[in-house]
Formats: C-alpha cells, sequence, structure tokens
C-alpha cells in the first residue's frame, strides 16, 4: 500500500509540490484547497500527465476534508504569499487563522499523521499547528531551514563555479531575517568555505540568503517562491518515508538543546518514519550560538503573539 500524502493549498507551492510527489510515484495524494475547482483543477492536470510521464498514483482534489482522511503525512502550504515589501511577521495574524483551522481539520480527519507546516511566517505557524493538534512534537515540524541551505548552497555555487552538490551546509535558526548559516559548517568539497572566501564575501551571500525569499518576490511582482520551496519539502518528505535517517535542518520544538527551550526554531534533526527522530546538537562557534539564541528569541516573541491571538479565540 502506497503513503497517503495530503497538500493543503493548491497554490503555486502546493500545486508544483503535488505535481513533484506524482512523478516520484510513491503516494497516493490528495490537493485540498478553499477553492475546490482549483484543487480539483491541478489534480486533473497531473493526473493526466501520468502516461507521459509514467506514474500510476492516484491522486484527487477538492475541497473536501474527507479526501484527507487518514493520510500519513500532511503539508500545509495554505495561506496568503507575502507580497512586496511586506515582510514575514506581518502575515501572522492573518495567516494564523488559516492555519489554526487547518490544523483543526488535521487533528479530526488525520489523528496519526505527521505533519510538514509551510505556511509564513513559518515558525510561528508550525507552533500554531503544535498548539491546535495537540500532536506530539516527533510529528511537527516546519520546512525552512532545508530551503534557506538550499539557497545558501546555490549562491556560493555560483561565486565558486562549482556544483552546489559539493557544497555541504546548514543554515539554522528562524526562517527570516536572523537566520544563522553555520559557517563552521560549511564545506566545499570538504574544504573550508572560509578557506576559498574573504570574509566581506561570505558576508554579502549570507545577506543575498536572508532576502533570498524577498528577492524573488520583488521580481515576481504578484507572487512568492515555488520551485525551491517544493523541492525542500520534497527532501523532508522522502526522508521521512523512506525512513532515510537524514540530518536536515527543520523548524522543530526545542527543549533545552542549544539552551533553546520552548521554542520552535530551526536545528540539525534526523529525520525518519516517526518524523523527527531526534534533534542532533552541533558543537557551534560561540558567535554562531549566541546568533542561534537570538534568533530564537526573536521567534518566541512571535509564539506569544500566537498564544494571545488562540487566547482570543478560545
Amino acid at each position: 500500500m502506497k503513503t497517503k500524502i495530503t497538500v493543503v493549498g493548491a497554490g503555486m507551492v502546493g500545486g508544483t509540490l503535488a505535481q513533484r510527489l506524482a512523478e516520484k510515484n510513491f503516494a497516493e495524494i490528495a490537493l485540498i484547497d478553499i477553492i475546490g475547482d482549483l484543487a480539483r483543477g491541478k489534480a486533473l492536470d497531473i493526473a493526466q500527465s501520468a502516461p507521459i510521464m509514467g506514474y500510476d498514483i492516484n491522486i484527487q482534489g477538492g475541497d473536501s476534508w474527507e479526501l484527507a482522511q487518514n493520510s500519513d503525512i500532511v503539508i500545509v502550504t495554505a495561506g496568503v504569499p507575502r507580497k512586496p515589501g511586506m515582510s514575514r511577521e506581518e502575515l501572522l495574524e492573518i495567516n494564523f487563522k488559516i492555519v489554526k483551522d487547518t490544523s483543526e481539520k488535521i487533528k479530526k480527519f488525520c489523528p496519526n499523521s505527521i505533519v510538514i507546516v509551510v505556511s509564513n511566517p513559518l515558525d510561528a505557524m508550525t507552533y500554531t499547528a503544535y498548539k491546535i493538534t495537540g500532536f506530539p512534537k516527533n510529528r511537527i515540524m516546519g520546512m525552512a531551514g532545508v530551503l534557506d541551505t538550499a539557497r545558501f548552497r546555490a549562491f556560493l555555487g555560483m561565486e565558486l563555479g562549482v556544483s552546489p552538490k559539493d557544497i555541504n551546509a546548514f543554515v539554522l535558526g528562524s526562517h527570516g531575517d536572523t537566520m544563522v548559516p553555520v559557517l563552521s559548517y560549511t564545506q566545499v568539497g570538504g574544504v573550508p568555505v572560509e578557506k576559498l572566501l574573504p570574509k566581506e564575501k561570505l558576508e554579502k551571500i549570507i545577506e543575498r540568503t536572508r532576502n533570498a525569499g524577498a528577492e524573488i518576490v520583488s521580481l515576481l511582482k504578484t507572487g512568492s517562491a515555488y520551485y525551491a520551496p517544493s523541492a525542500a519539502v520534497l527532501e523532508m518528505v522522502e526522508a521521512i518515508v523512506f525512513d532515510r535517517k537524514r540530518i536536515l535542518p527543520c523548524c522543530v520544538l526545542c527543549e533545552g538543546e542549544y539552551g533553546i527551550n520552548g521554542i520552535f526554531v530551526g536545528v540539525p534533526v534526523i529525520l525518519g518514519k516517526n518524523g523527527v527522530e531526534k534533534i542532533v546538537e552541533f558543537e557551534l562557534k560561540e558567535e554562531e550560538l549566541k546568533a542561534l539564541k537570538r534568533s530564537a528569541e526573536v521567534v518566541k516573541s512571535l509564539q506569544e503573539e500566537v498564544d494571545k491571538l488562540i487566547a482570543r479565540k478560545e
């Protein structure tokens, strides 16, 4: 029996992710959107690609949560995308209601699922899903670090003229302006990146990584990134479905790790069939650890806003 995966939100990220999942041919897919015909149309289009692309999965779309019944993994992409000039934080109150409603549906229809949150502001929305579903911490995570790390690796590859596949890196912390590219764990073909690029060049690449999402928003004018975000989710899904025990940076609940407690923030984790199987504690440089803790404090303030919104609704 194939894995069942539900993608919530049939926009550009959700629709592209559904296509990527279909082409991998390992899961039954449900695509759900408040605009039912949008989800039905994209699901039908993907299904009609099957004879050409060679997959034979079952994909259905619509606005009914019955489609998601007993899914193994639920990916939440629903929400309002950022507009030019809009910060992720400004999205909080707008997307809180969407993620709250979605989380209530997940709790009802997919009580044993692993949940991956993509909606922004990522860290706060992952916390929202955790609070509303009441799921154990290993089954709630946010996609951020995999995407941010991919962007960092891509920019380094462009600068050095090498394949990003040969660049190992980790970007930790919040999915926002305080993210922390960890230079002490960044290597190019095994060579520390700090030996290959001067400090000022690295700082420019780090700054571009932090602004990578906004850069795409400003170019697209009417939307935000979706190719790289959907690819990042796929990497996480495959690690879970195939129990690959991948070490990937994900937004998860820290309970003392890195000196951070009670906060959802990006840290390295082992991803396998049980979801977040372990947080891996790297030996960071003092300034890197301080930066990670500062990033966690920013997330803490957003979580406190979420708590206020939850209390207001109750």
